[in-house]
């Protein structure tokens, strides 16, 4: 962490003296990135132990803003090729926008203009700013390749299918997976593939778009891309949203390049599918596996975006063994199972995020506490909600680096991340939360106090608090963030 404070205060002249997690702290790769603040300046500051992921990063960020597309500023780099400072471009995700501005199924009519605003830039990194870019500094491979889409395809089948405990002839399967990948490789590979173009990697400021994570890019067909952004589980976007913001896209890409619009559409369902069976792979292994609960949040939408592409295409006919597989695991039942739900949606049902309206009358206040000083008392005469005791996990205040932080700071929060405990103790009080966020929205409740303590109400408590606000805010609900004894803290 020192690094980036040392890049900070060589920008800009002073100081950082505000370190905070970005998202959580983690990114899906193990990448550590946060946000640091002074008085006049902001930025965001990455560490990653990947050099080469790091290198092809800032590489491709200097060569996109050479063709004037919407990336952010590269202020600082480390020596080691392990951190780097970038500019900070806010807190609204697309995918942040579309939830705090949905209304049920239909998009409200300023996220469909900013998702129409992305897909009229796509083509721009897919050709324009394709002609030049250096694939050398690809990282992992130079192309998504038979190689690349091997990997994906084994990503699915031992980190998502073997872990749902779904049957199936490995032999039947691997030909599938054979079939598969000459189909897509058929597609060509003559643009630039950004690989994780999705809802959370684009921000918006002031209404404009801009394009984060793009370091796994390399050499591909343009399929994917749209492909990624179109079926982003969470997003959600109704099919008829979906087609429509492909024409747009493919009469975006026809400006750039010369395009088959009917072989483009015939190969495109096969994109689909390996992005979604690639997006399954990473939330089996990330949420099964690693036992981090928000990614296992994406896995029925995935799914039933999963279903609905074996229903509204004819790959089945062409992959019988991975359609059997996959039809075992797109029932309610079994998407209940995988998901952790009690009930899902009934067949054909989508799940939408309920947004905090104007006539939804709860508000959950989360609150963090210490002990040392009694649990959070409820004067609005209602009885409470939640108290969950932290005490029994992992204690940051144990150790001397961490006793002037507080559960908001990166490093507490990279600490507590590394235990399977947390993520398991945070995980279930959501779930507990959500089944009265839910109950308390239908009988028009206005009030639910959700509280943490731990022994100085410093560090567990406030990282679970802090994690359950954001979490609570990006499913719509209106919340009030409280740390009772933040008065008490280290200055």
């Amino acid at each position: 962490m020192e690094v980036l404070r040392q890049l900070f205060e060589r920008h800009f002249g002073q100081p950082a003296t505000s370190v905070s997690p970005v998202q959580g702290g983690l990114g899906g790769s193990g990448r550590l990135i946060v946000r640091l603040s002074s008085a006049q300046h902001s930025a965001i500051g990455i560490l990653n132990s990947v050099r080469e992921e790091n290198l092809a990063f800032l590489s491709f960020t200097r060569h996109f803003l050479k063709h004037g597309l919407a990336v952010p500023q590269i202020y600082a780099e480390a020596a080691t090729g392990t951190a780097y400072l970038e500019e900070d471009l806010g807190d609204t995700t697309l995918y942040q926008y579309l939830t705090a501005h949905r209304r049920g199924p239909e998009l409200a009519p300023q996220v469909l203009e900013a998702y129409r605003r992305v897909v009229e830039e796509l083509p721009r990194f897919q050709v324009e700013a394709a002609r030049g870019i250096d694939y050398s500094l690809c990282y992992p491979r130079a192309a998504f390749d038979a190689q690349s889409i091997h990997w994906d395809l084994n990503y699915f089948k031992y980190y998502f299918l073997k872990l749902a405990g779904a049957e199936f002839h490995e032999q039947a399967l691997e030909e599938d997976f054979a079939r598969l990948t000459s189909r897509l490789l058929s597609a060509g590979q003559e643009c630039f593939l950004y690989r994780d173009f999705q809802s959370r990697n684009v921000m918006l400021r002031e209404g404009r778009p801009y394009f984060l994570d793009y370091q796994g890019g390399r050499r591909g067909a343009p399929h994917y891309d749209i492909a990624s952004l179109l079926f982003d589980a969470k997003a959600d976007l109704p099919p008829t949203v979906r087609d429509e913001l492909l024409g747009q896209y493919l009469e975006a890409l026809a400006r750039h390049m010369k395009v088959d619009r009917g072989r483009f559409l015939a190969d495109y369902p096969a994109w689909v599918l390996v992005r979604i069976l690639q997006a399954l792979g990473a939330y089996g292994y990330r949420g099964y596996y690693e036992r981090k609960a928000h990614f296992l949040q994406s896995v029925p939408y995935a799914l039933r975006n999963l279903r609905w592409l074996w229903e509204n295409s004819t790959l089945a006919a062409g992959l019988p063994a991975l359609a059997k597989a996959c039809a075992q695991l797109t029932s309610d039942a079994k998407i209940a199972e995988l998901s952790g739900a009690a009930t899902t949606a009934a067949a054909g049902d989508t799940p939408q995020t309920v947004p905090a309206q104007a006539d939804d009358p709860l508000t959950v206040i989360v609150t963090s506490f210490s002990y040392h000083h009694g649990p959070v008392a409820d004067e609005s005469g209602h009885g409470g909600g939640y108290t969950f005791d932290a005490r029994g996990l992992p204690n940051p205040g144990r150790e001397a680096r961490f006793q002037s932080l507080t559960g908001r700071d990166a490093e507490v929060a990279v600490y507590l991340e590394q235990h399977v405990t947390v993520a398991e103790f945070l995980q279930h009080a959501l779930a507990l939360v959500d089944i009265s966020v839910a109950e308390y929205r239908r009988r028009g409740f206005q009030r639910l106090m959700v509280s943490y303590g731990c022994t100085g109400g410093q560090h567990r408590s406030v990282y679970l608090a802090e994690q359950t606000a954001r979490q609570l805010r990006e499913r719509g609900v209106r919340v009030e963030l409280q740390h009772r004894e933040q008065e008490r803290w280290p200055r």
